[in-house]
């Protein structure tokens, strides 16, 4: 009854047209209701609490460091960076805008900030040079859903938070399994550009790569001090967002003297908003998440896949696909919020790892951003590159099919990334 309670409202508030922070706070409070246990009070206390927590100060700052870095010439270094190093090669731009796409995810943790990035750099010059704008697009659009998997992530961040787990872990255990999807979509990209007939760029000279990589040193320093602060314990991941933002502001007005002051407040405006949306979405949530916790939802959910806890790998596959379908109705943030609390007790109970667990919950989370309805990554590379909403999500198919298929393949082998994490943690 109380599974059905909280599935039934939530999917009828949104149907209504609410938008998802409010359906959580009606959903929440329809199980209070139904339990007995309403009070207004509870509500808004949960509210503030949800919100008032140390690791959720990373999640503004890290937001801040990534529209300094758009802005204050960060990003557009890195990407000259890749383009100098594999911008010759056959399908060359396709290489950059993976290679980049990489960098620029251990610089913002934010998929939305590296599509705007990459879309507004990269389409142009690949569009110019030949390659059919919806399929250059479906590229970017696939390889800016590597930012919230390797660290830093705004994905870890709120998932460790809503499920009580290691952000630290999550952070390193992230990283092996995004390099493997860049491996799938630079393979996918390999056996597409094929069928193109575009001529590569002209090779840079070893003048030109050092002076591109020298002109993005400081740029490239901020992944190394966030990975190496958290690998030997001398910065959390909020104390490394702090990091994050002042490194950034020192280099793009001081350095590289790109960001005027009033680019900053204009920017800062811009990051509170987005911050403000997602701080909302995780203060709403927490309604929710305190019922479940209350009516033993995972207790229930524990009970209805009983035939799937002996084998904890059919288990795993199963949660996948529901988290496939979810994630194509509801974007990231909501998706963590309302399912991890519920879906790491159950996998916890069966013995597997809720790292490991984690790290896929959130590349799952990531593939939805492009897949329709909801799209959220879609929607910016379709604004920033003025291209079809239909033709994008031809030109994205095969390597959305590339990224499900390593989703399972680390499902069918979890050694993929507890052995590195393991590796890189000790």
């Amino acid at each position: 009854m109380t599974i059905t309670l909280f599935t039934g409202t939530l999917l009828l508030v949104i149907a209504l047209g609410a938008p998802i922070a409010y359906a959580l706070i009606v959903t929440g409070a329809a199980l209070m209701w139904q339990m007995g246990l309403f009070d207004g009070q509870i509500i808004a206390q949960n509210l503030l609490n949800a919100v008032d927590s140390f690791p959720m100060i990373a999640i503004p700052l890290f937001i801040l460091a990534g529209e300094v870095m758009n802005t204050g010439g960060l990003s557009r270094r890195i990407i000259a960076l890749a383009q100098t190093l594999v911008g010759h090669r056959r399908g060359g731009l396709g290489y950059v805008v993976i290679f980049a796409g990489v960098l620029l995810s251990s610089l913002s943790g934010s998929a939305l900030a590296d599509a705007a990035s990459l879309s507004a750099l990269l389409l142009p010059m690949m569009v110019a040079a030949g390659h059919s704008k919806a399929r250059a697009g479906g590229l970017i659009a696939s390889a800016s859903i590597i930012g919230p998997i390797i660290p830093p992530s705004i994905g870890f961040i709120v998932f460790g938070v809503a499920t009580n787990l290691s952000i630290s872990k999550l952070f390193l255990a992230g990283i092996a399994p995004g390099l493997m999807i860049a491996l799938a979509l630079a393979i996918t990209w390999f056996f597409v550009s094929r069928h193109e007939d575009v001529e590569p760029s002209p090779k840079a000279t070893a003048a030109e790569r050092l002076h591109a990589f020298v002109d993005s040193l400081w740029a490239l320093m901020l992944p190394v001090i966030i990975i190496v602060g958290l690998r030997f314990g001398i910065v959390t991941p909020t104390e490394a967002a702090a990091v994050a933002a002042a490194y950034s502001l020192f280099v793009a007005m001081v350095v590289y003297r790109e960001l005027s002051v009033e680019q900053l407040l204009d920017l800062t405006f811009r990051a509170g908003k987005t911050a403000a949306g997602v701080m909302f979405l995780v203060a709403a949530a927490a309604i929710p998440a305190w019922m479940i916790t209350i009516a033993d939802i995972p207790g229930q959910v524990i009970a209805l896949v009983e035939p799937l806890m002996d084998n904890p790998k059919l288990l795993v596959f199963a949660l996948m696909l529901l988290i496939i379908v979810v994630g194509t109705a509801m974007d990231l943030t909501p998706t963590i919020l309302l399912l991890g609390p519920i879906l790491v007790p159950v996998v916890v109970a069966a013995g597997v790892d809720p790292i490991y667990f984690g790290v896929l919950f959130l590349i799952n989370c990531a593939i939805g951003l492009i897949t329709p309805p909801v799209g959220t990554v879609l929607n910016v590379v379709c604004a920033v590159g003025k291209i079809n909403y239909e033709a994008l999500l031809k030109g994205t198919l095969p390597f959305f099919l590339a990224q499900v298929a390593v989703l399972f393949l680390l499902v069918l082998f979890p050694e993929l990334i507890t052995v590195p994490a393991t590796w890189i943690s000790h």
